[in-house]
């Protein structure tokens, strides 16, 4: 009798269940052949190059302020 007072809390209760069951249960399960295939075919990209000095380094930023006030210049000429 007191199942039928409660009747909707437990019809919740087991969607829920049910829910999570279907959830937990649809996660695609991946074997070792699937992983060890793809591994095999994921490029790889080397980059060799060497690090700056502090000397280049300074330039750099030198240049790169040059460049940008040469470009407010001309776009300040040009207002």
């Amino acid at each position: 009798m007191n199942v039928l007072k409660n009747f909707e809390a437990a019809f919740i209760v087991t969607l829920g269940l049910v829910f999570a069951a279907d959830y937990a249960l649809d996660v695609p399960a991946q074997d070792s052949a699937t992983t060890q295939a793809s591994a095999q075919t994921m490029q790889v990209v080397v980059v060799s190059a060497k690090r700056l000095t502090n000397e280049q380094k300074k330039q750099m930023v030198i240049d790169d302020n040059q460049t940008t006030l040469a470009a407010d210049a001309t776009t300040s000429s040009k207002i």
